[in-house]
């Protein structure tokens, strides 16, 4: 990974003689001496490729050069006998390529260096990451930082750099692609175990379970989220999470999940029938959920945009669910079909996007249209993970069975 030059290009944003932080965040406290898991800041991550806790990032622009500092904490060797060693500083320096690593309490010292020689000089200006999903989320160190800037230096403009990281990570090069290709791979075969797997009468839980150890015999521990494993009804719950009912005869298994290599994801969604036959009725849906994919992965090209891709779907969707009865009594598409066909995929299985901003070569989105018909306790989604290419769409995860005939074929011990 060319860390240095994503680094320079994040800080075209900024003026001359500015600073960026960025943090790589800290697991919470779960309980007394217990933590959550620790997951590493994501845009840390893309500037530095290191997985650690309580690391920060400072970025100055020198004209055309970006000098490159990491704070850490420093080795303990006490700690390290009990969980193993934080990484030092000649190892962090090598493996993310920055200039210098200091230890973590120099930094507001170098910091408030760097505020002093541009004093008298220019309007001084700190590049944040400062995203956040909703008001109501706690502040991460980048929003406890920007407060510590406004109280102690008030004349500091505060730049949110999260649209220019936003605009670099959609545009995936090859060794992101290399990772997202191996995460899929594995994900693939987990699928494929686990389908073969599937009986009535064993529970959400068990099947969940045999797609897990299915990916840790490949090496893979990260899932790149919790996996959705819903039978019958509890398909139609779009984020269904109990995973924990048995299944039963003539049901419909829903299964949202995926490996992540290197923090890379893989996002597929796949829909069978637990006894390996589907009904006539099943079958009817999901062939109409599979055209729809059909004719939006057909659509994709760089120029389009993830709204023009769901109106192919919905358009679609209104003419077939039509003509089969679903949309009498005022019924419509919305209510069969209530999100949306795409999102990004990359560092995070929701990934970093900006609005309605237009397909390009290098972006890796979903295509999963879905039908809910809740009153029969059908729920259908087909995902998979395409790359957008000059000409149009590369299919990243077509290796799985699709059509209903090949979906038979596999659970009943065919290739």
């Amino acid at each position: 990974m060319d860390y240095k030059t994503r680094r320079t290009r994040v800080m075209e944003a900024m003026p001359q003689g500015s600073l960026a932080l960025f943090f790589s965040g800290k697991a919470p406290v779960r309980s007394l001496d217990e933590a959550y898991p620790f997951s590493v800041n994501r845009n840390f991550y893309y500037l530095t490729g290191l997985d650690r806790e309580a690391m920060t990032l400072a970025l100055i622009k020198n004209g055309d050069h970006v000098q490159s500092v990491l704070f850490i904490e420093p080795f303990d060797p006490l700690q390290a006998r009990w969980v193993g060693g934080r990484m030092k500083p000649e190892e962090a320096q090598q493996q993310a390529d920055v200039n210098a690593v200091y230890p973590k309490d120099e930094m507001l010292d170098f910091i408030h260096r760097q505020m002093k020689l541009n004093r008298g000089n220019r309007r001084m200006s700190v590049g944040l990451d400062l995203a956040k999903e909703s008001w109501e989320e706690p502040d991460d160190a980048a929003h406890q930082f920007a407060g510590h800037i406004r109280q102690h230096y008030p004349s500091v403009d505060l730049v949110n750099l999260h649209a220019a990281l936003a605009q670099l990570r959609m545009i995936k090069d090859e060794d992101e692609l290399n990772l997202m290709r191996q995460a899929q791979e594995a994900t693939i075969t987990a699928v494929k175990v686990m389908m073969r797997h599937c009986a009535p009468g064993i529970n959400e839980t068990e099947l969940e379970g045999v797609f897990d150890f299915a990916l840790m015999k490949q090496g893979v521990r990260e899932h790149a989220f919790p996996t959705i494993c819903a039978s019958g009804a509890n398909a139609t719950i779009l984020h269904y999470s109990r995973n924990n009912e048995l299944i039963e005869d003539g049901d419909l298994v829903l299964c949202d999940l995926g490996g992540a290599i290197g923090h890379y994801c893989a996002d597929i969604t796949r829909t069978y029938p637990a006894n390996g036959r589907f009904t006539q009725r099943q079958k009817q849906i999901y062939d109409i959920v599979l055209e729809g994919q059909r004719r939006v992965i057909a659509a994709i090209r760089p120029g389009r945009t993830l709204r023009q891709l769901n109106q192919v779907l919905v358009d679609f969707y209104g003419e077939q669910l039509a003509a089969i009865g679903l949309l009498e009594q005022g019924m419509t598409v919305r209510d069969y079909y209530f999100h949306s066909v795409s999102h990004h995929l990359g560092l995070d299985t929701h990934d970093v996007n900006i609005a309605n901003l237009p397909l390009a070569a290098g972006m890796v989105i979903t295509v999963e249209p879905g039908l809910y018909l809740e009153a029969e306790g059908i729920g259908i989604r087909i995902e998979d993970d395409i790359l957008v290419s000059e000409t149009g769409a590369v299919n990243l995860s077509e290796k799985l069975p699709h059509t209903t005939e090949e979906i038979e074929t596999f659970m009943n011990k065919g290739e």
